[in-house]
């Protein structure tokens, strides 16, 4: 039996792609941050400093990764643990799915039909889903 080897480029192509444009992105977010720093201080007469170079492009690169990763990250990590735990907001409306399932149920076996209904409501109380019926 021969077990098909894959490469870590081909198993984790996605991410290696999306690791290479982070990097082209902050690479090139640092280059020209500082042509713009040292422009900017020759403008006004002052030293141009690693120091302060560093510290205004970390400030720099924070705010960005704060006002555009950690609000993706929130947006998609957030909706999902929602999903997840059964957030009404996260649930589309299931009344009307719900109720041809009920008559597929009685058209299919009338006889027990309602017995089936009853204990699967019984089983699921409590667990509201549906947005549009929702009580807090």
């Amino acid at each position: 039996m021969q077990t098909k080897t894959s490469s870590i480029w081909k198993a984790y192509g996605y991410a290696w792609v999306t690791l290479g444009f982070f990097l082209i992105s902050l690479i090139g977010h640092w280059l020209f941050g500082w042509f713009a720093y040292v422009s900017e201080q020759q403008a006004h007469a002052q030293p141009v400093l690693m120091s302060d170079y560093l510290v205004e492009m970390m400030r720099d690169t924070l705010e960005n990764w704060q006002s555009e990763f950690l609000q993706l990250l929130w947006q998609v990590g957030g909706l999902a643990i929602l999903l997840y735990v059964g957030s009404p907001q996260s649930k589309e409306g299931d009344d009307r799915m719900e109720a041809k399932i009920d008559e597929i149920l009685r058209r299919v076996d009338p006889q027990n039909a309602e017995a089936i209904i009853k204990g699967l409501d019984a089983d699921y109380s409590g667990r509201h889903t549906d947005a549009r019926h929702a009580h807090y």
